[in-house]
């Protein structure tokens, strides 16, 4: 039975763990994307790929099949998927970008939210001594009053 507790409380801890729930986030937002990568490649980046080569002399890229080999097709995948790829690539770069320019904002004013702090309670530090100081002062000069009035009675006696 301990087992079973045991498991299902390190499954429970796996579950609850940030990259469990980051990764699974990722899944579902990137197959979301996907839609707009796909459209990206194949309504822009395709025809741009497809004017170049009707240049060439080749009409149709997936039907370009020498030999009854179909590697017209293959090719054509093989071309969507670096287009693909660079162009996640691309926004993941931008991404990254815009998420570190963020940080050194917050990051700068971080430093100077601690600065202020530091200042701040060397300040305080400051006056606390200043005034145990002047304290000590003020403690000195009563005892040195009461002496001198002790000195001044015993004078008098005599």
């Amino acid at each position: 039975m301990d087992k079973k507790k045991g498991f299902i409380a390190e499954f429970k801890q796996f579950i609850s763990r940030g990259n469990v729930l980051d990764l699974a986030v990722g899944l579902i937002i990137g197959s979301a994307f996907t839609a707009i990568v796909t459209s990206l490649v194949e309504d822009l980046l395709t025809p741009i790929v497809g004017i170049v080569l009707k240049k060439a002399g080749i009409e149709k890229f997936a039907d370009w099949a020498p030999g009854g080999f179909g590697i017209g097709s293959f090719i054509n995948a093989i071309v969507s998927f670096l287009l693909i790829s660079f162009t996640v690539f691309l926004i993941v770069k931008a991404v990254n970008k815009a998420q570190e320019l963020g940080k050194n904002k917050t990051d700068e004013t971080e430093e100077a939210v601690q600065a202020v702090t530091d200042i701040s309670l060397l300040t305080e530090i400051r006056d606390l001594l200043l005034e145990a100081r002047n304290q000590k002062q003020e403690a000195e000069e009563e005892k040195q009053e009461a002496r001198e009035q002790k000195t001044e009675k015993e004078t008098e006696k005599v």
